[in-house]
């Protein structure tokens, strides 16, 4: 009995200290038009029953594109947490030009943004990875390793920003529907170099996010993450960037949160090579939710 017992003790330390990484290789496709193999693609993953939201070609970057779906069980169980794991809606594949493809592991992903409520969204989210596998076959992880439950309050280093840092929040107004339709003004007119992707929006639970192409060519997301060399490339599934609305207040993730997130495995010399772009997405962001300068400190 005490030999059950410390083997299952063994088990759920192993099971908790579980190490995570953020992407999943696919099936390689055939050669071929990048558009046609998006859409072949596509065609997988709706036989599968997901939802297309949209496609992102990053500007500045060469390597491939980015497939987005939704899930709707995934969905419900957001919609059931409410709050700012809204950011969490949207599923991005990667498809590079040479066959390969990437996407977003679900548990790595759905752990940190959803944070406390994952236990909730489990079931959900192992539909979506089984779901995945079918539509895109699994084979190696890859993009660093993360302890699974240290993703609900993820921080790169001391000192950096988690979720939840103040610095999220970028502006607060009258209203959600006032708030949606700023940001969808500025997506519309291309404020910032900017453009929608795709978005998700629950009018009924005052929740809403943008995916966010950057497409300024000086500054933009092909600047910095061309600069991450192979890994920004292979990592393709990281994009696009996000900003979300929750009740009447408009956010985005802080930059040296969000990029860390998506290439944990980077040193801090590769970091320091975009130190400042985390300074840029915030500009750009305010820009959206129409707000001039940034608050001191930021």
């Amino acid at each position: 009995m005490k030999k059950l017992l410390l083997a299952g003790w063994l088990f759920m330390v192993v099971s908790t200290c579980q190490a995570l990484s953020p992407y999943t290789s696919g099936a390689p496709l055939p050669a071929g038009e990048l558009q046609a193999q998006m859409g072949a693609v596509e065609k997988k993953l709706q036989a599968e029953g997901f939802t297309l939201l949209g496609r992102h070609l990053p500007k500045g970057l060469q390597a491939g594109g980015v497939v987005l779906v939704t899930d709707s069980a995934m969905l419900q169980a957001i919609r059931a947490s409410g709050g700012s794991g809204i950011v969490a809606a949207a599923i991005r594949v990667g498809v590079q030009r040479d066959g390969r493809v990437s996407y977003t592991t679900p548990e790595y992903w759905y752990r940190a943004y959803l944070r406390q409520a994952y236990p909730q969204a489990e079931a959900a989210a192992r539909s979506v990875q089984a779901r995945l596998t079918k539509a895109l076959g699994t084979g190696a992880s890859f993009g660093g390793d993360v302890p699974a439950d240290r993703l609900a309050n993820y921080q790169y280093m001391t000192s950096m920003e988690r979720f939840d840092s103040f610095r999220a929040e970028l502006r607060a107004f009258g209203s959600f529907d006032e708030a949606l339709q700023m940001v969808r003004k500025g997506l519309a007119n291309g404020v910032g170099t900017t453009a929608k992707v795709y978005e998700v929006v629950m009018a009924d639970r005052k929740l809403a996010v943008f995916g966010v192409a950057m497409n300024d060519a000086a500054r933009g997301e092909g600047w910095w993450v061309g600069k991450l060399g192979a890994a920004g490339q292979e990592h393709m599934a990281a994009l696009p960037y996000e900003i979300f609305i929750v009740d009447n207040k408009v956010y985005s993730l802080p930059g040296r949160y969000r990029i860390a997130l998506a290439w944990p495995s980077l040193s801090m010399s590769e970091f320091m090579n975009i130190r400042y772009a985390p300074d840029v997405i915030l500009k750009t962001m305010n820009q959206l939710a129409d707000v001039q300068e940034t608050r001191p400190g930021d």
